[in-house]
Parts: structure tokens; C-alpha cells; sequence
């Protein structure tokens, strides 16, 4: 059999894994992935075989698996999230059509969005918007755009990848684009290491988030006009009249 799962496997515990998600890497004889979702699966699939590139080789990653898979075999490239949020699903469905016996299927996955947001509360009981900070593969100029778009239109703001070594002011810059149509004290949360061995959340204000060190392990909630701190949890209301 030819085929080749695309998995998105949750944020990288046993318990954050869809039933579906297992169940595809288990079939898998050979697992490829970036090098630190290799490393969490390895402790929860011990034996498996499994490949591995570091940040930038996500196109010799997808192409070491479709032609593994096109060799006869099943074969699992991992994600951690969704694949298709932020993921290799996009690119690997492009590639594939030069693997035309290939069969790619797209497993999905709880992204940091939703597993975070379980973490804080419910910040996004109602339309948000998520977006990356990181402009490797998008210019700054398009994600200043949307940024200040997405917080015209007063959606809950998710944001993925906030900063790193290489880019340490990009969540400041971000605060700053935001504060120009959100008002200081609206309520905030960011998440660390979601699911995993040390995970930390807090809950604060836009303010505060702008003077705020954050990491790439960290997601980040900007709230809207409504959202609100009930027994310290995060809420956005869903605006329900008898509540």
C-alpha cells in the first residue's frame, strides 16, 4: 500500500492526541517530522522508526516521506497542532502530484488555538482571528495588516509563533499596532508549553502584554471589548441575555 498520512498529533502528550491521530501513526511504519515533534512522539511511540529535519527542511521532510511511501510502504508526516494550521498538509498535497499512486490522507489535530484556549478559559466562545507573527514565509508588512484589520473588526486575536532569538520584538511591535484600536486594560492570556511537562499560563492585560517576554513554545490571546476574567478564567461572552 501506497499512502501517506499527514497527522496533526495535538500539542504533544498522549492524552492531546485524537483517537484518529494515534490510530494513523500506529499504522505507520516510519515516522517524519520536524526534530522536536520527533522527540515528543518518541515518548509515546518508543519503537517506532522515524526521520527527522530541523527548521527549514520541511521540503526535503515532505519528500522523504512521499517517496517512502511511494516505495510501497505507509508512511506518517507529523505536525504538531493541525497540519493545516500552520502546517505541512498545504505543501505536502502540492508535492504529491508527482507521486500520482501515492494516497495522502490529512489526519487533523486539536491546534494550540483550542487546546490553550481550554487552558485559560473560553476566550473564543465567540469569531476570532489567528495569526502568525512569524514572517519567514509572509512579509511584516502583511502581518501588520492584518493585524490592525482583525483588531478594527474587535475579533479575539490568537497569536502563533510571538517571537524567537532571531526576532525578540515581534510581539511588542504587534501590542503596539493593537493598542492603537484596543484599549490597555482589555484582557489577555498567554499559554506556555500546552499540555506538556511544565506548562504555564497567565492571564493580563494588553499593557502588560506589550512589556511581556514570551517564546516560540508560547501562544498568545488578545481578547475583544467583552472579553472579561469570571473566577479567573478567560471569557468572551457569547452575549446570552438571561446569563
Amino acid at each position: 500500500m501506497k499512502r501517506l498520512y499527514v497527522v496533526g498529533f495535538g500539542c504533544g502528550s498522549a492524552g492531546g492526541m485524537t483517537l484518529e491521530a494515534r490510530a494513523a501513526l500506529e499504522e505507520s511504519e516510519r515516522l517524519f517530522g520536524y526534530t522536536t515533534y520527533i522527540r515528543l512522539l518518541s515518548a509515546v511511540f518508543p519503537d517506532k522508526r522515524a526521520e527527522h529535519t530541523g527548521m527549514r527542511g520541511e521540503r526535503e521532510r515532505v519528500l522523504a516521506a512521499l517517496s517512502f511511501a511511494d516505495a510501497g510502504h505507509t508512511a506518517a508526516l507529523v505536525c504538531s497542532g493541525d497540519a493545516a494550521v500552520y502546517g505541512m498538509a498545504g505543501l505536502t498535497l502540492q508535492l504529491a502530484e508527482r507521486f500520482p499512486e501515492v494516497e495522502v490522507r490529512i489526519v487533523p489535530g486539536v491546534t494550540a488555538a483550542l487546546s490553550g484556549g481550554a487552558v485559560l478559559g473560553a476566550p473564543l466562545t465567540h469569531d476570532f482571528a489567528v495569526i502568525s507573527l512569524s514572517d519567514l514565509l509572509t512579509p511584516m508588512e502583511r502581518i501588520e495588516k492584518r493585524l490592525m484589520y482583525a483588531a478594527m473588526a474587535d475579533l479575539v486575536i490568537v497569536l502563533y509563533n510571538p517571537s524567537s532569538r532571531q526576532r525578540p520584538d515581534h510581539l511588542r511591535h504587534a501590542c503596539e499596532i493593537l493598542l492603537a484600536h484596543r484599549s490597555p486594560d482589555t484582557v489577555c492570556g498567554i499559554v506556555r508549553n500546552i499540555g506538556r511537562e511544565g506548562q504555564e499560563s497567565r492571564l493580563l492585560t494588553l499593557s502588560e502584554l506589550s512589556q511581556t517576554r514570551v517564546d516560540m513554545f508560547t501562544t498568545v490571546y488578545i481578547g475583544n471589548h467583552e472579553t472579561c476574567i469570571h473566577s479567573g478564567r478567560m471569557v468572551t461572552p457569547r452575549g446570552y441575555a438571561d446569563v
